[in-house]
């Protein structure tokens, strides 16, 4: 099969031109799509250096460059809260760079790695060498995590404050649970009083032991599977320490209705719980293990039909506040290790938007303003970020995409340096044609 014929453009970052003359940038007659707003009509957009300077109809300035966006979609650039990038530590899997690269080439604009990475980012030093290759790379806004416990191992807290300081958007000791309920507490305090949070991985080891989700594939295959209580468990604690200490908590990419279920309740009761969710996980059941085997081998594992729905129920009723991809790359040669050994994680920047229009807008389940709240929207109000609409005077994060627009997503098409996907060889909807970052075209479609 001839492999189809495709240019990716990765253009320098507006800030490289600071001292030049503000450039000007117009769109004209695309779909602007705006949760904030309430905002779906055909408009024209203006761009002046890194800000949305008007936006109107018929816009006729003059401009340095114009976008035709007929038949395209505007909306606000994608934030993914939760992803991977590897570097420090595991450059064979992924880089700052080549995971920037990739998410631009899925439309977002903003990106914020865990820290799951060697050393962990436990101290200001080694964050601030993630933030400058992230600034040296300079594609996307990259907002990385600091870690919960020193190493990530569960045994000492890191010193908050400093690193919160040092720019830590959030804490996460992502890849592994914090285990110890009373250092739990104690993060989960501490970050509230630093106006962040404590993003918590929900597995409780004790029942977590396994390679894919406990049932009949598992027992089909022959591996043991994970208990959905693995994760049910540990949110339920995350949800009590925040309710009895009246602080916040977020819960990382929830997978079984029974998460969903107690997230919903508590949000009743005004607990200050927050929650996300992967495409993966309103996507595919753990019966796609069988076609895809380790390219759809993650943690939490891919659950029931009844956990997909429910996963669907909770991003229409306002439950889940934000999809993110949990992008998670690794070298072949680790994913080929065979099932019950292979490391958990698939890629996720170049394809979520597809999975999105698929199994969420062309089900009629949401709107693309509701599709606008969990992407980007919610997302900047949970990391307290000035992104997530597009207002005059903002400034300028942009996706714009095709969301009619079909094609094969083949291996040779994944910009990520790691090519773990269930994706690969299917046919998906939408595609990203253009990203804006700080005004500047940082990514372009052209086929």
């Amino acid at each position: 099969m001839a492999v189809e014929k495709y240019l990716i453009v990765f253009q320098p970052s507006l800030f490289e031109r600071k001292e030049r003359d503000k450039m000007k940038t117009l769109l004209k007659n695309g779909t602007l799509i705006d949760y904030k707003t309430n905002t779906f009509e055909k408009k024209d957009i203006l761009i002046e250096d890194d800000k949305i300077k008007k936006i109107g109809n018929e816009i006729t300035e003059t401009v340095d460059k114009i976008i035709d966006c007929t038949n395209f979609n505007i909306i606000p650039g994608m934030i993914d809260m939760h992803c991977h990038l590897r570097e420090p530590g595991f450059e064979h899997k992924e880089t700052i760079e080549t995971g920037s690269k990739s998410a631009v080439s899925g439309g977002f604009t903003t990106i914020c790695p865990m820290p799951n990475t060697k050393p962990t980012p436990d101290s200001a030093i080694v964050l601030q060498k993630i933030m400058e290759e992230a600034k040296r790379v300079n594609l996307c806004n990259v907002l990385p995590y600091a870690s919960v416990s020193k190493g990530e191992k569960g045994e000492e807290l890191v010193d908050f404050e400093a690193l919160k300081k040092a720019g830590a958007i959030a804490f996460s000791d992502d890849g592994m649970p914090v285990v110890n309920s009373k250092m739990m507490r104690e993060a989960i305090i501490e970050a509230d009083k630093l106006g962040t949070f404590v993003a918590s991985h929900c597995e409780e080891k004790s029942v977590a032991a396994g390679a894919i989700n406990s049932g009949k594939v598992a027992d089909q295959l022959g591996v043991d599977g994970v208990l959905p209580e693995a994760e049910e468990i540990m949110a339920a604690r995350e949800m009590v320490i925040a309710e009895t200490n009246e602080v916040r908590a977020h819960i990382c990419h929830i997978s079984t209705k029974t998460t969903k279920n107690m997230v919903r309740d508590a949000k009743k009761r005004g607990v200050k719980i927050s929650c996300e969710t992967c495409p993966h996980y309103f996507t595919f059941t753990v019966d796609e293990v069988l076609k895809a085997g380790v390219n759809a081998k993650m943690n939490p594992p891919l659950r029931e039909e009844k956990d997909r729905l429910a996963i669907i129920e909770g991003l229409k009723e306002g439950t889940i506040d934000a999809i993110i991809t949990d992008h998670a790359p690794h070298a072949e040669h680790e994913k080929n290790k065979g099932l019950a050994t292979a490391p958990n994680g698939i890629i996720g920047f170049e394809t979520a938007l597809s999975a999105e229009i698929m199994n969420l807008i062309d089900t009629g389940d949401l709107t693309y303003l509701d599709l606008v709240r969990v992407t980007s929207y919610n997302p900047a109000q949970l990391l307290k970020i000035d992104r997530g609409t597009i207002e005059e005077g903002k400034v300028a994060d942009i996706t714009i995409f095709d969301p009619n627009e079909t094609y094969t997503y083949t291996k040779e098409m994944v910009v990520s340096k790691a090519k773990n996907s269930p994706f690969i060889g299917k046919e998906l909807k939408g595609r990203v044609k253009y990203t804006i970052v700080n005004g500047n075209i940082v990514y372009k479609d052209e086929r």
